[in-house]
């Protein structure tokens, strides 16, 4: 009984290890791409990030998108779509207002699908929490860039799109299909940009390396990590622990780029981060707990 117990603990345990490596893993991913924002910008790194990208899932998922019919494909373009801007509006937000602001802003959209519909005191309250926070962050002022919180707030509206498409089209296609198709819709877009970058001279190969660091430590990375996470935690848990995300996204802004935070920011990151996990603790119907 004892060792059981033992071997549950150590699973759960090497679990916070790998969502804590995860987690670095993404947001240190974002920082090496913000390197590259002077060369290529920041649709130049996302158009690395979608081609690095979709050239790890395409030869594990191997999806036959000659077979998809209308029914999988509407879905899938339309969740191509929401990975293009929501990449983009995220690293266009990164560019202007900072590595944590942005990442904290996003996390909004996840908040919003756990809380749509619910009418309890507790929600209400992590709303309401939510709220005080993004005031908190983006207080307005002679200083304040409305566009960059605007995209950060666009990457927040894509990453609900995301979380509702994504179990759409995980019902209609198995396994990583729905995912690879997606990442290839969104690598096709960026197609001109690319074109674009290099006619012009700017695909230099310092960019290049810090786009393709961005695309394996914020795309494939994370991405394997968490399927094998799952394995070894509980889905609310690991909900739960995914509000680390704004913290771990200020620590590397400070970190590697040097984006201090001043002390209201750092309130209003920790009230959005409290919102998050308390949302997150909450039972909900399915729909919500894709959420997570």
């Amino acid at each position: 009984m004892k060792a059981s117990a033992d071997r549950s603990s150590g699973i759960v345990s090497s679990g916070i290890v790998a969502m804590l490596a995860s987690g670095a893993s993404n947001q240190v991913g974002a920082a090496l791409g913000a390197h590259a924002f002077a060369s290529i910008g920041p649709a130049g790194v996302v158009a690395v990030r979608q081609f690095v990208a979709a050239a790890v899932l395409l030869p594990v998922a191997r999806p036959d998108m000659r077979r998809f019919t209308w029914r999988q494909w509407w879905p899938t373009l339309l969740l191509g779509v929401v990975f293009a801007t929501m990449n983009l509006s995220l690293y266009t937000a990164i560019d202007r207002i900072g590595l944590g602001l942005a990442v904290t802003l996003e996390f909004l959209g996840p908040l919003t699908v756990a809380l749509a519909g619910s009418r309890t005191r507790v929600d209400l309250l992590c709303a309401a929490a939510a709220a005080a926070g993004v005031y908190a962050l983006v207080q307005p002022g002679p200083s304040s860039d409305f566009v960059g919180v605007g995209m950060g707030l666009l990457a927040a509206a894509c990453w609900a799109s995301y979380i509702l498409l994504n179990r759409l089209v995980g019902a209609r296609l198995p396994g990583l299909q729905a995912p690879a198709a997606a990442t290839t819709v969104s690598a096709l877009l960026y197609v001109p940009v690319a074109v674009a970058l290099a006619a012009t001279g700017r695909l230099d190969f310092a960019a290049i390396a810090f786009a393709v660091g961005a695309g394996l430590l914020s795309s494939v990375i994370p991405y394997a990590a968490d399927l094998l996470i799952l394995r070894r935690v509980p889905a609310q848990f690991f909900g739960l622990f995914m509000s680390i995300h704004p913290v771990l996204a200020a620590l590397a802004g400070l970190l590697l780029l040097g984006q201090f935070l001043a002390p209201t920011q750092w309130a209003g990151i920790a009230l959005v981060v409290a919102a998050n996990a308390v949302a997150a603790t909450q039972r909900r119907p399915a729909l919500a707990t894709a959420a997570a």
